[in-house]
């Protein structure tokens, strides 16, 4: 009889575990189509088979309208922008909005500093405003994250700033966009193994073979190919993520092709969570 209970018990946590990771949307993907309809987008999205967005405003409607909208097509907003600068005059703004949905993350996509890599000064900065912000934010059962953009990669002469921003994240965590990662010269995969823990939302996001480099946290959005036909090892990071237990496996193409592209990178992230 007790092996017949470890083995359910067992059973019941490898279940878990393969629930564990959520395919979601960013909004972004679809910043030219959802305005001049957000009905048939939002549908088009629990089409193809995703509940969970990170939030790209309430496009015009009221706060009572928009979340009909995503209650009518069984969709969610899991996360939240964190803008740098309201994070530092305002962080309870953020926090107000991510609550308004329910939204358990919050994330800052980009610090601002002058055009091209940044400096190790405006990093100790930034870390010091996630991790004062992250803490009050915990309080209230939100997470901040920030998400890398490629500009965090080149040597400061103090060290490397994403290394700092890794290392002294202590209450804030992290919304890995995999293809700025790549763009700044970083490995998206070994930097999740070497950090295991600190990446509770990834943004899957693949990158046309043959792309070169930035880092200045600009590109060639053209260059966002369908997830696993890129040159960046999607397949690994999606077993990784189940690994280390990520909740959210976010796809965001900011190419002119999202919308034939979205659903062939759900099918491939679902054939490997499998």
């Amino acid at each position: 009889m007790k092996f017949k209970f470890l083995f359910l018990f067992l059973l019941m946590i490898s279940s878990m575990g393969l629930k564990a990771q959520e395919i979601a949307l960013q909004l972004y993907s679809l910043r030219n189509q959802i305005p001049s309809d957000p009905a048939k987008y939002h549908k088009m999205i629990a089409e193809w088979g995703i509940y969970a967005v990170e939030g790209g405003g309430g496009y015009g409607m009221s706060d009572t309208e928009y979340k009909k909208l995503l209650a009518d097509n069984n969709l969610r907003v899991v996360g939240v922008g964190a803008d740098y600068n309201k994070l530092k005059t305002d962080p309870q703004a953020i926090l107000s909005e991510a609550k308004k949905y329910g939204a358990k993350f919050a994330t800052c996509y980009w610090i601002p500093h002058p055009d091209g890599p940044i400096s190790m000064e405006m990093t100790k900065e930034a870390v010091d405003l996630f991790n004062k912000a992250g803490e009050m934010f915990a309080k209230e059962g939100v997470t901040l994250t920030y998400h890398p953009h490629g500009y965090e990669f080149m040597d400061a002469g103090e060290g490397v700033p994403m290394d700092y921003l890794l290392e002294n994240a202590k209450h804030y965590q992290f919304n890995m966009d995999v293809y700025w990662v790549k763009m700044g010269g970083g490995d998206p995969l070994a930097i999740m193994q070497a950090y295991p823990g600190k990446f509770p939302q990834l943004h899957l996001k693949d990158r046309k073979k043959g792309t070169p480099g930035s880092t200045d946290g600009h590109g060639d959005v053209e260059t966002n190919v369908v997830l696993g036909t890129g040159d960046i090892d999607i397949a690994g990071l999606i077993r990784e993520a189940k690994k280390q237990g990520t909740a959210f496996l976010v796809i965001e193409d900011e190419s002119s092709r999202s919308v034939e592209q979205i659903p062939q990178s759900v099918a491939f992230i679902k054939k490997h969570l499998q």
